[in-house]
């Protein structure tokens, strides 16, 4: 059973026992309750308005992560100015425990 999720303003196809980045979550939070815009299988599909009543999607944290860094350069011609800095997002990785429908 598969199911999409929607956390930190992005949406996320998901399935039970799979590990996932998303936007920094509150660091007290030691387990996410999700309510799915849609849920399904290979036979039928759910789609909620705008979630699936009676379904929930529960999520164990595992750690903090920081992503890939990133550097941004200005430079000004002809008047000896450079500026280099840099940027790493930090995440929350999760990994989804159970969905119930």
């Amino acid at each position: 059973m598969k199911a999409v999720i929607k956390v930190g303003g992005k949406q996320y196809i998901v399935a039970e026992k799979q590990t996932l980045l998303v936007d920094r979550q509150d660091e007290a939070t030691k387990e996410l309750d999700l309510e799915p815009l849609m849920v399904f299988d290979d036979k039928t599909i759910t789609v909620g308005k705008p979630t699936v009543k009676g379904a929930k999607v529960t999520a164990k944290v595992l750690a903090e992560v920081m992503g890939d860094k990133s550097q941004i350069g200005k430079f000004q011609a002809k008047k000896r100015v450079k500026t280099i800095t840099g940027h790493r997002q930090k995440y929350t990785q999760i990994e989804i425990t159970k969905i119930a429908a």
